[in-house]
């Protein structure tokens, strides 16, 4: 009887007030998050490919629910907020309005604007995780202490098909390159592949976009009278590598070359950081999960976007923390590593804050390959036999 007297009479003292502090430390640290992107998509060659608005940020807010999962039992919340550029809109200020309500920034821009952004964020303390850009300049003589990314380079995309064509001993390639600046880029890359893995380019052609409208003037009788004529003659082959990141010739390739080969690059075997074929080490769980909430496969733009969400989300729950500058701190230490359904864990390249990953090989159904492939070794990582490495960077971060 004494001790529930003494029991109730703490219990009296302790009062409302009390109570009320209690609840206030209970509330979970938030996480803010933003996605900063362009209105309006691009149409592709291929109708079934177009892709949805959503195209991104769908990956993003997948990751939002997993580091919420976590962060229950951790008292976290992390929240996203979208912002889309408008034509003619100023990237330095609607991503200055966006860093002050989040300390991260999930980027899909492109390389000029990227650097805009970047540059108007770095006395912010703010950190920008690009998941679309593969310009190799951003890693290089552009790169930037406040840019991690996620999305691969256009040399990891073409070393990682290099080193597949090789091991299969297809080393003579007739490459076939579009009229843009991107193609010209990616054609870049797959020569410095071929050096690179001993593969020999027999003859180089350019295919040369004169414009009109795809559909009306590129009917099926057209395409398949022209594609044989363009690849005729050439010296022997044994695959054609299309570099056409505009989306201009290269679908029309595969079953109308003059000589019966494969082909590789833009089209047929295509290198991706992810494609909704991706059934291995655990991922049908995760793109099941995708389906459900999307009603649509999950793109390499949606899994980029959902590693860079996940990356954070790992950092904050190893330091127990939402504090920017540690998460940014251990993000960009030698700890860190983040699992992504590739079967093994991706860790940051330190020297210009590329992630490190494997690359898949796809041929718009199935999972061919995986890259880097088996025999080419690495001093430190295999990983590094994809993109420039250490040595061969001219990053100076700032």
């Amino acid at each position: 009887m004494i001790r529930w007297v003494a029991v109730l009479s703490i219990g009296l003292s302790i009062g409302p007030g009390a109570v009320a502090t209690s609840a206030r430390a209970a509330d979970p640290t938030e996480i803010g998050i933003g996605y900063l992107g362009h209105v309006g998509t691009r149409a592709t060659l291929s109708l079934v490919e177009q892709p949805a608005e959503n195209d991104g940020v769908a990956g993003a807010r997948l990751a939002i629910d997993d580091n919420n999962t976590t962060g229950k039992f951790l008292n976290q919340r992390f929240t996203l907020e979208e912002r889309r550029l408008k034509a003619g809109e100023d990237v330095a200020q609607v991503a200055a309005a966006l860093a002050e309500r989040n300390g991260f920034i999930i980027a899909d821009l492109p390389a000029d604007a990227l650097l805009k952004a970047a540059d108007a964020l770095r006395e912010r303390g703010t950190l920008i995780f690009n998941a679309g850009a593969i310009d190799e300049r951003l890693r290089e003589a552009d790169c930037r202490a406040n840019i991690i990314h996620v999305a691969p380079t256009r040399s990891m995309l073409a070393d990682a098909l290099a080193q597949y064509l090789v091991w299969k001993q297809w080393k003579r390639w007739l490459l076939v390159v579009g009229s843009h600046d991107e193609d010209k880029l990616y054609a870049d890359a797959l020569r410095r592949a071929a050096t690179r893995f001993g593969a020999k380019i027999v003859q180089e052609r350019t295919f040369e976009d004169t414009g009109g409208a795809r559909r009306t003037d590129s009917g099926v009788t057209l395409i398949q009278r022209q594609m044989p004529v363009f690849t005729q003659q050439a010296p022997a082959y044994d695959v054609l590598v299309a570099a056409d990141e505009s989306e201009v010739f290269a679908n029309y390739l595969p079953y109308r070359t003059w000589d019966p080969r494969p082909v590789a690059g833009s089209a047929g075997l295509e290198p991706k950081s992810w494609d909704a074929a991706q059934d291995q080490w655990g991922a049908v769980q995760m793109q099941n999960r995708f389906i459900r909430l999307n009603h649509r496969r999950m793109t390499a733009l949606d899994m980029q976007a959902w590693t860079a969400v996940r990356m954070i989300g790992e950092a904050t729950s190893r330091t127990s923390s939402g504090d920017t500058k540690k998460v940014i701190d251990f993000i960009k230490g030698a700890d860190f590593s983040v699992a992504a359904f590739k079967g093994t864990r991706l860790t940051l390249r330190d020297w210009n804050l590329q992630l490190r990953q494997p690359i898949l090989l796809v041929d718009g159904r199935m999972v061919v390959s995986v890259s880097p492939q088996e025999g080419f070794l690495h001093q430190v990582s295999e990983l590094d036999t994809l993109g420039y490495d250490r040595p061969e960077s001219k990053c100076k971060l700032r």
